[in-house]
């Protein structure tokens, strides 16, 4: 499920400052990157770079991005921020979040054609610039069927309580694991 964006504030300060962004975002090489750990959803190709996980800054990934943090860290509510990124040829098969705690948001930053989202029954296209706000409860998938790279700025937000939408946070996530994830800490073995 799609939301208007407008009913959303800070879609209109992060589109505003798009191309800020993604100058920082070119800047990150692609050792700062790191697979999505979840392998079995995706074919191939997609990696992330981390500023926040779950309310956690990931403090030498925000140092690389300054002014995209500052940005982020003025969402009300945010929970996660960073860089998801789709190699040509990706495939991510669908798949459920975890919590109708919070919505999704991605902000276009390199979007080439033949890359869209379906979200339940409606798919749409990223565009440069722009902000999609979506309920990742929903069944969700995405693709890349382009020869070139498809990076946007993904953040988790809490839920308005404004939205009818009634919520459970019943949900285990094993926040340290993914904190070692996007801090590209070698996980411990136990």
């Amino acid at each position: 499920m799609f939301f208007d964006k407008s009913e959303f504030e800070f879609t209109a300060t992060l589109e505003a400052n798009w191309l800020v962004i993604q100058k920082e975002l070119e800047q990150l090489q692609p050792k700062n990157f790191v697979d999505w750990p979840e392998k079995y959803i995706y074919n191939q190709g997609w990696e992330v770079f981390g500023l926040y996980a779950f309310s956690n800054r990931i403090e030498e990934n925000c140092r690389l991005c300054p002014e995209t943090t500052k940005l982020v860290e003025m969402i009300p509510g945010m929970t996660t921020a960073g860089f998801s990124s789709l190699a040509p040829g990706t495939y991510i098969g669908p798949h459920f979040g975890a919590t109708k705690a919070v919505l999704r948001c991605h902000l276009g930053l390199i979007v080439p054609d033949e890359c869209a989202i379906r979200v339940d029954t409606e798919t749409r296209s990223w565009q440069e610039g722009k902000c999609l706000i979506f309920d990742d409860t929903f069944e969700h998938e995405a693709w890349n069927k382009s020869d070139k790279t498809r990076i946007v700025l993904l953040i988790d937000f809490e839920r308005p309580s404004t939205l009818a939408e009634p919520f459970e946070i019943n949900e285990s996530i094993d926040e340290e694991y993914w904190l070692k994830i996007l801090s590209q800490a070698e996980p411990s073995s136990n």
